[in-house]
């Protein structure tokens, strides 16, 4: 496996003090979240986004990509009624995908709950309508820049749009492009009726990033959550992308949570062959 870090869990570290100690711990790669560089992506120059590049290459890492795409921003929607606001979103999905590539990345993991959950006046089917016509049209930016729009799903606790692997596969299958694929995360496959590894198997063509947390809100090895049908699985499939450590409860404190997380999934990977 490759293993990578999400930088906000290093919560007002410099930039290059989190990749250092990324490093130091052994993940390959870092993931970024757009917010903990700028308040928006518009706000950095190609000097900024170049010095931020090579900041994570003198550490001996990769920019995975981006991830948190929409979060702490305004006036953004995804499945909005009103078609000028899906055009905002378009366009600013369309600058962090050239924002992602600037810095090296690949990935854009598109979780944003509250920017895609239901708004009054929008069904169900029509949020997907909506959000089919929205990638679509990013198409052409995404294949520019190299770059893959990840789309994730999440549990119902934290948004009504697409909750289920099986409901999102039906999303990226309708899109049809290589550069609209899956992203899985662990706690969001826990929230599921289906077992995780058989919801694993079933995405394996489809499947292009992973994050790894646990259902109380911190690491992987931190809870209850048993990675070892998950890793299982994702041998199986010869998964080849990255594994993310992805935490929302900060609370050990970043160096606990980076060190302790890669090295129970490195475990757990030699445990599971």
């Amino acid at each position: 496996m490759r293993y990578a870090i999400c930088n906000e869990t290093f919560g007002d570290w410099p930039l290059a003090k989190a990749c250092a100690y990324a490093a130091e711990c052994g993940y390959g790669g870092i993931e970024i979240a757009p917010f903990s560089l700028a308040p928006l992506a518009t706000d950095l120059s190609s000097k900024v986004r170049a010095e931020i590049r090579r900041t994570i290459a003198r550490a001996g890492l990769e920019c995975v990509g981006l991830h948190w795409l929409l979060a702490k921003t305004t006036g953004l929607h995804a499945v909005d009624p009103d078609p000028t606001v899906r055009q905002r979103t378009l366009a600013y999905l369309g600058e962090l995908a050239r924002l992602c590539h600037d810095l090296g990345g690949r990935v854009l993991v598109f979780g944003s709950p509250q920017q895609r959950s239901l708004l009054p006046g929008v069904s169900p089917e029509a949020a997907i309508d909506h959000l089919a016509e929205l990638f679509l049209r990013l198409l052409p930016v995404l294949e520019t820049s190299d770059t893959v729009l990840a789309i994730e799903p999440l549990s119902a606790t934290e948004t009504d749009v697409l909750t289920t692997t099986a409901e999102t596969i039906r999303l990226v299958e309708r899109i049809n492009s290589p550069h609209v694929r899956l992203h899985l995360d662990a706690k969001a496959l826990a929230s599921e009726s289906v077992p995780a590894c058989d919801s694993i198997r079933t995405s394996a063509c489809h499947l292009e990033h992973f994050h790894a947390n646990d259902i109380n809100l911190q690491g992987p090895g931190f809870g209850a959550l048993d990675f070892t049908p998950i890793f299982s699985a994702l041998s199986e499939i010869h998964y080849s992308g990255w594994v993310s450590v992805e935490v929302f409860d900060y609370a050990p404190g970043p160096e606990r949570l980076a060190l302790e997380s890669i090295r129970y999934l490195q475990r757990i990977e030699s445990e599971a062959g």
